[in-house]
């Protein structure tokens, strides 16, 4: 695997309490290996509150890791220079949940896309105008709305801005967080459509924040699955819709609508609500909700193990064919 972005044994902390007293530690994310391939889409999930926006922003660098290491295409974000770290930021960007809260509404949508030209010295400013036409007819846009506001545009192109900005820089890789979570249905298919044009065209790499399930299957060459802040069970799409082993994994997709007969799963309901992130269970995080723990599950905290090629998950279990 020719990779971009490799995380390692990655965790992040969030030190609790107020002002005045100290709280408990949030554990968001804990002892995660991923890699992103360049070119490759790695879809993201689970349920709110699993750290799925915390990696984002740890594999972009934009959280400093509380233990382990990113690389990204080679570099270890932590050990480059304020220099080297520039030049990289240059080649890796966020598309964000909210079009409109990421959007500055006193300006021109044309100004804070060539904001990033501006800020990486990309173009000399006479050249910037044209650059924005580019980007915006890239994403389905028209020159025109360079010079519009925010509030002159629906959600599903506000997101298109959204994406414009990101890409003006080039990038290598991109992190969607919940892009289309905020849209209508109605044009959530046209945006999910614009990125998987705009990865094959460009060749980007992708991590792919969500919650939908069926997205991932249709966007994504691989998924990780992440509950707590652990991986539960990673590897291609195929191989994980098709013949999900982990308890976890079989609820989520059990839920996920489907128009396809073969893909419809009888629904499997977990019981109660993810514990605090902050008092975690012992051993598999999962165990208080899964409908096939064993009294061992509360002993140690199961380590990925392969199942089939690149496909594997963290359970003891060996009976769940």
């Amino acid at each position: 695997m020719n990779a971009l972005v490799v995380a390692e044994h990655l965790t992040r902390r969030f030190e609790g309490g107020g002002l005045f007293r100290r709280g408990q530690a949030v554990q968001a994310v804990t002892d995660l290996t991923l890699t992103v391939a360049r070119g490759e889409a790695v879809g993201l999930v689970g349920e709110s509150g699993s750290g799925k926006s915390t990696v984002g922003r740890l594999l972009l660098g934009l959280l400093p890791p509380s233990a382990g290491r990113v690389a990204f295409d080679g570099t270890d974000l932590a050990a480059a220079g304020p220099a080297a770290l520039r030049q990289l930021r240059r080649r890796m960007q966020l598309v964000f949940q909210d079009p409109y809260g990421s959007l500055d509404p006193r300006r021109r949508i044309g100004d804070q896309i060539a904001d990033a030209l501006a800020i990486h010295g990309l173009l000399p400013p006479p050249a910037r105008p044209a650059r924005v036409a580019e980007l915006l007819e890239q994403v389905g846009l028209s020159a025109e709305h360079a010079g519009r506001y925010p509030h002159a545009f629906s959600g599903g192109q506000r997101q298109r801005i959204g994406i414009a900005r990101a890409l003006a820089t080039g990038p290598d890789f991109l992190v969607a967080d919940e892009p289309v979570s905020a849209l209508d249905v109605s044009v959530q298919a046209q945006v999910l459509a614009l990125l998987a044009d705009l990865r094959a065209r460009l060749g980007l790499a992708m991590l792919f924040i969500s919650h939908d399930l069926p997205v991932v299957r249709h966007l994504c060459d691989r998924v990780v699955v992440l509950y707590l802040g652990r991986v539960m069970e990673q590897g291609p799409v195929a191989a994980v819709f098709a013949a999900p082993r982990h308890p976890y994994t079989r609820a989520l997709l059990s839920a996920a609508p489907s128009l396809h007969a073969r893909h419809r799963r009888t629904r499997i309901l977990l019981q109660g609500e993810p514990p605090s992130p902050a008092n975690p269970p012992s051993g598999c995080v999962f165990r208080t909700r899964c409908p096939h723990a064993l009294p061992q599950c509360a002993e140690a905290v199961p380590p990925l193990r392969r199942l089939d090629g690149d496909h594997e998950m963290a359970c003891i279990r060996d009976d769940l064919a």
